[in-house]
């Protein structure tokens, strides 16, 4: 077996998930990462049918996950809901990734700008009473990174970074994403976003893989499906 195919990295699906269900089908890896803005009409596993039992499935959200309810809802309330990256360190076919979703708000965290709020709770005690509890946060506001997760993130040991946005190696992306990476010991980071495939390498020798929207890329960062 091909090692640098055991896990798949799929770029912003945009609905479209018929590159990704080939690759499987071609490359048989052990796992697929996807990596965000899937603008789902039904649940997740609906249109992952065809490959769901041939392969592990793990995903982050984008910020098109959190466009509208639905949306929101066919992710996070799919039968893949428990295969979520973001905020942890997970072991996919024997390597420990770290995922980290969503964006970076102006009106919550847009580095290298202070943030503008400490955490999730300082934000729902300052709006009015009726919109206090987390379930209720606003959708634009959970598709946000925040600066306190962000940290507690940066805490563990991963060995591959997967996340939404972009870090320093992009024109439109976030140095401080690299940051985090060195700071987590990982050597490559995958992302989504931008949709751009390419391949650069940033600060402490870390190689980074932008995924075009529909594309998938293998572990070494070849684009093996467009």
């Amino acid at each position: 077996m091909d090692l640098s195919k055991k896990i798949l990295f799929a770029g912003d699906p945009h609905g479209n998930f018929k590159p990704l269900i080939a690759a499987v089908h071609q490359h048989k890896p052990e796992a697929v990462v996807l990596l965000g803005d899937y603008d789902l009409d039904t649940p997740l596993e609906n249109s992952l049918q065809e490959i769901i039992g041939l392969t592990e499935v793990w995903w982050i959200a984008g910020n098109h996950d959190f466009e509208t309810p639905d949306k929101h809802h066919n992710l996070f309330h799919s039968a893949l809901a428990d295969k979520g990256l973001h905020l942890k360190v997970t072991t996919v076919a024997g390597i420990r990734i770290a995922g980290l979703g969503g964006i970076f708000l102006g009106r919550v965290w847009y580095p290298p700008q202070a943030p503008k709020w400490a955490n999730k709770q300082q934000y729902l005690d300052a709006q009015r009473v009726h919109i206090k509890h987390g379930d209720d946060m606003p959708l634009k506001y959970q598709c946000a990174i925040w600066h306190d997760e962000f940290q507690a993130l940066g805490e563990l040991k991963a060995d591959i970074l997967v996340t939404h946005e972009a870090p320093g190696s992009h024109k439109h992306g976030f140095p401080v994403i690299g940051e985090l990476a060195s700071a987590m010991g990982v050597k490559h980071i995958f992302h989504g976003h931008l949709h751009e495939n390419y391949a650069k390498v940033i600060k402490h020798n870390i190689q980074v893989f932008g995924v075009a929207n529909a594309a998938v890329a293998d572990l070494a960062g070849n684009t093996i499906s467009n």
